[in-house]
C-alpha cells in the first residue's frame, strides 16, 4: 500500500511540473509548435539520465526510487501527449513541423538521457 502512496505522491508532483510549464507553447510559438512538450521530454530525459546515472552510487530505497522515476518522472513526461500532438499536425496536414516534433523530441530526448547519465558521473566523481 506505501508503494502506492509513494507512486501516486510522486505523480502528482510531476504533473504539476507539466501543467506548470505547459504554458510555453503560447509564449515561444503561438501554440504552433509543441514547444512544452519538447522541453518536456528533453528535460525529463536529462533528470533521468542524470538520477539513474547517480543513483547507484547513493543508497537509495526502493520507495524512493518508485517515487522519483514511476511517480515524478512517470507523472512528469509526456510521451502520450506527444505523440497525440504529432498525430494532430499530421492530420492538419502540418507535415515538415509534425516530422520535425518527432525527430527533435526523440533525437534531443536520447542525446540528453546520455548526457545526463555522463553528467552525474563526472560530477560523482569530481566529488571523490
Amino acid at each position: 500500500m506505501l508503494r502506492f502512496f509513494v507512486i501516486a505522491l510522486g505523480g502528482a508532483i510531476g504533473t504539476l511540473l507539466r501543467y506548470i510549464i505547459g504554458g510555453l507553447d503560447y509564449r515561444f510559438s503561438n501554440g504552433v509548435f509543441p514547444v512544452s512538450t519538447l522541453i518536456i521530454n528533453i528535460s525529463g530525459s536529462f533528470a533521468i539520465g542524470f538520477l539513474w546515472g547517480g543513483i547507484e552510487r547513493f543508497a537509495v530505497s526502493p520507495n524512493m526510487r518508485l517515487f522519483i522515476f514511476i511517480g515524478i518522472l512517470g507523472g512528469y513526461t509526456t510521451f502520450s501527449a506527444f505523440s497525440l500532438e504529432s498525430f494532430n499536425l499530421f492530420r492538419d496536414g502540418e507535415y515538415k513541423i509534425a516530422l520535425s516534433n518527432i525527430m527533435l523530441s526523440n533525437v534531443l530526448a536520447i542525446c540528453f538521457v546520455f548526457l545526463g547519465f555522463f553528467a552525474a558521473r563526472s560530477l560523482i566523481n569530481l566529488l571523490d
